[in-house]
């Protein structure tokens, strides 16, 4: 099978996952939908069983090692957004879980809901919201109009498309890993016998899932950043 076979196999696939009757037509709800719940149920599940019973005193290993874990990932968070920022940080570790355990939802067999443009358009959309509205708080809605002409006037038509490409960056960067990791992978699986593809399954479905994750969340607090300070 040629790249491009594969590629249109990958993007021109029917992404509808249940076909509902609406009317006189159908209402499409599609595959990332569905596993973004099964993600959103798997997390929430794993939150209510790791805090189950937390204590202020005579504390558990299993609470000592998610306080661990938490303050650990809290300090770095909180060094990529700085002091002004650090309110921001949950919506930070939210998009984080939730990217990271996309990504490497192809271990199961399922496919990730950030091959979905439209996921990744609707991270990157939040995400810039969230951003120009911590300037906006920061600066009041004056400042952060003027801070479109600074530090000179001249590059206001710049700022107002850096605007634009901020999230279309976002959007396309964590897209396009997501897809070329996946185009690599089902190549790997076509050439090499079944069980050879499994240590680069590991690297391109965890290792790579978590890198890809990671830049999204620390473009977004660096955004954030910029627009506090």
């Amino acid at each position: 099978m040629s790249i491009k076979e594969l590629l249109n196999e990958i993007l021109l696939k029917d992404k509808a996952f249940i076909h509902l009757p609406f009317g006189d037509g159908k209402y499409d709800i599609y595959e990332s939908v569905v596993v973004t719940w099964i993600i959103m149920a798997v997390i929430l599940v794993a939150l209510l069983v790791l805090t189950r019973d937390f204590k202020v005193h005579n504390i558990s290993k299993r609470q000592a090692a998610v306080e661990t874990f938490v303050g650990w990932l809290r300090g770095i968070v909180g060094g990529m957004l700085g002091d002004e920022g650090e309110r921001y940080a949950d919506y930070i570790f939210t998009v984080l879980f939730y990217i990271a355990f996309s990504n490497m939802v192809g271990l199961f067999g399922f496919i990730p809901p950030t091959m979905d443009i439209n996921v990744t358009a609707s991270l990157s959309l939040m995400s810039i919201i969230l951003v120009e509205a911590a300037g906006i708080r920061k600066k009041g809605t004056r400042g952060w109009l003027k801070s479109f002409a600074q530090p000179m006037a001249v590059v206001l038509p710049m700022n107002i498309m850096e605007l634009a490409i901020r999230p279309l960056s976002l959007c396309m960067r964590l897209f396009g890993n997501i897809i070329g990791a996946t185009v690599i992978m089902e190549l790997i699986k076509h050439l090499l016998p079944v069980v050879l593809p499994v240590p680069f399954c590991l690297y391109f479905d965890i290792f790579d899932g978590l890198i890809q994750a990671y830049v999204f969340v620390f473009l977004t607090s660096l955004y954030i950043k910029e627009a506090v300070e």
